[in-house]
């Protein structure tokens, strides 16, 4: 029963991650970001690869001026995540996955807010006693310009 009990703490906290990245890359928060990452955390999302957290952080602050057209310096994008589900591989290590509904709230000539749809794939590790994500690819499925596959029999 108490490794039941772990397992349901240890995914609640691997949740919290993507949740807590969310909000801090919101808010421009980005300095934060060692509170979400390894420091040899790989991230692989639309603006790039980015390996090592001090790259992750001047990555993520370049894609932030990017989006902040408004010059609000916060919130010019919203990073909604649904659908987590999380495998733990060891007990210290996860995969997870969860979508991604990418809106953005700065001004801009096409009235939509949805930039884009997406599903991030993750891998997690406990270092020093807490969870951590050591890898985080993005991939996007809407827009694409890629037709989606057909099966046999379709026109």
């Amino acid at each position: 029963m108490q490794d039941k009990i772990q397992a349901l703490i240890d995914k609640d906290e691997i949740r919290n991650l993507r949740i807590r990245y969310s909000h801090l890359l919101d808010g421009n928060r980005i300095d934060a970001l060692d509170q979400v990452f390894a420091a040899d955390a790989v991230v692989e999302v639309t603006v790039g690869r980015m390996e090592g957290l001090e790259a992750i952080k001047a990555g993520l602050k370049d894609a932030y001026a990017l989006f902040d057209r408004d010059r609000r310096r916060h919130y010019p994008f919203m990073h909604p995540i649904a659908n987590h589900l999380i495998e733990q591989t060891g007990p210290d290590s996860a995969t997870g996955s969860c979508y991604l509904i990418d809106f953005e709230t700065a001004s801009k000539s096409d009235p939509n807010p949805l930039l884009l749809l997406g599903l991030y794939a993750d891998e997690y590790r406990r270092i020093d006693g807490a969870w951590r994500i050591t890898h985080s690819r993005l991939d996007v499925v809407w827009p694409t310009s890629e037709a989606p596959p057909q099966s046999k029999g379709q026109a």
